[in-house]
């Protein structure tokens, strides 16, 4: 591995492409340090060390953002608008006629719908901005923090701050589009996962000072396990045989191969655990603004729905990720699509024949394939929560859930486009 990436390094313009990767990072991580006008940074530090060692209600934005939004900085929204705008589209390109002949155009309509991602991002990002900036003011955005965040209460000063995060979000949008033309990798992915892994050296160091270095050493050889069992399962796919009939097209022959139709185990990836972990925010969202309030509700959802550590709570995040995992791949793979896209050019399943046959092999397929697939993001999303309750005090237990899920997809979906470019130099690639 390590002679591949000398091999990598030595090659001009892959070299050229790293480094300038790298040099995006580098500015992406300076952004997430910088506070944005009108905040008081030393009591927000303050602040976030209680609510890092305490957790909150804000821990999966603030995943997404490295930590810089509870510091309040310049990038303090990170990547979180941009996947909730691609989510939403994605959606809508199902129920939405005029996005779903976009996306069938090609190219060009991919652009429009890139386009059009790129508005709603800004339009969450002031909306996301401006909550947290009212949160800040009021002082309920950091937990059992009394200390003023912002220096005045005036609304020019508020309106800075909405400007600056929203502004840090479109050159966040900027920086990944720079990445995906330019160099290696997807823009975006490669940006979250440096925001996620930014985070590991300071949650690990924190466990060892709490539990000891035998704890320390446990969690390290325990998250090595996890991360070879989830490649495994990343890795893993069905591969359904398709063979192509034998066509005349003026006089030449086409067709006569053979390929496969891959479903991967994970098909969804990690957007039901986001989902489910947004839902589930909810209600405690409705109890950060209702800490006064005596009703009986707000106890339940206070005792059972804010810490995550209760047996009540494990369940329900567990069955909405699997609600999420199938309702994400019914939406994003269509049967009768592919179906008909095979009868199109000749295709068939051996066995099977063209038409509604294949598209309800497919459909039998893809439904008993996506059980597995829920049932390992389940357990993997419950991890840090079962940690949480087994071992106290280890509330950013590092090794699971979502951080692990994008860290390690993200690290796949590089290497193996870094490994296909040595290929293409007739070099060792990374993967065997």
């Amino acid at each position: 591995m390590l002679g591949a990436f000398a091999n990598a390094f030595r090659t001009p313009d892959l070299r050229k492409k790293l480094l300038f990767v790298l040099l995006i990072i580098a500015i992406f991580r300076l952004g997430s340090q910088i506070p944005t006008p009108g905040v008081n940074v030393a009591n927000v530090q303050d602040c976030f060390d209680q609510a890092s060692k305490e957790g909150g209600i804000y821990n999966l934005i603030n995943l997404f953002s490295g930590g810089a939004l509870l510091q309040l900085t310049i990038f303090a929204l990170g990547i979180m608008p941009y996947i909730t705008a691609s989510i939403i589209l994605q959606l809508l390109v199902v129920v939405i006629p005029r996005l779903e002949a976009l996306k069938k155009e090609g190219q060009a309509g991919q652009s429009k719908i890139t386009q059009y991602t790129r508005y709603l991002t800004l339009a969450l990002a002031i909306l996301q901005a401006t909550g947290i900036v009212a949160l800040a003011r009021s002082g309920n955005l950091l937990q059992n923090c009394t200390k003023e965040l912002v220096y005045d209460q005036e609304i020019s000063t508020a309106v800075i701050m909405v400007i600056t995060m929203t502004a840090g979000t479109a050159v966040i949008m900027w920086l990944g589009e720079l990445i995906t033309d330019r160099g290696i990798g997807n823009g975006m992915s490669i940006l979250i996962f440096t925001q996620v892994v930014a985070r590991f050296p300071a949650e690990l160091w924190q466990l060892r000072i709490a539990k000891g270095w035998f704890l320390f050493a446990s969690v390290i050889v325990v998250g090595f396990a996890i991360i070879a069992a989830v490649i495994f399962i990343e890795q893993a796919q069905r591969r359904i045989p398709v063979q192509y009939a034998r066509r005349m097209v003026g006089r030449k022959m086409f067709g006569g191969s053979s390929t496969y139709i891959p479903l991967k185990v994970n098909q969804a990836g990690v957007i039901p655990v986001i989902f489910a972990s947004s839902l589930l925010y909810l209600p405690a969202m409705i109890v950060q603004f209702n800490q006064n309030n005596d009703s009986p509700i707000v106890k339940w959802i206070a005792t059972y729905f804010v810490r995550g550590d209760h047996p009540l709570y494990m369940i329900a995040y567990f069955l909405l990720i699997v609600f999420f995992t199938y309702f994400y791949v019914a939406i994003t793979f269509n049967p009768e699509e592919v179906a008909d896209n095979m009868k199109k050019y000749g295709g068939f399943i051996p066995g099977i024949r063209a038409g509604k046959p294949t598209e309800e092999y497919l459909q039998y397929v893809l439904s008993r394939i996506t059980l597995p697939g829920a049932l390992y993001l389940g357990t993997i999303a419950l991890i840090p929560l079962i940690a949480l309750a087994l071992v106290n005090a280890t509330q950013n237990f590092p090794f699971g859930g979502t951080s692990l899920l994008i860290m390690v997809g993200v690290a796949l979906d590089t290497v193996k486009q870094i490994e296909s470019q040595l290929q293409q130099r007739n070099y060792e690639g990374f993967l065997r």
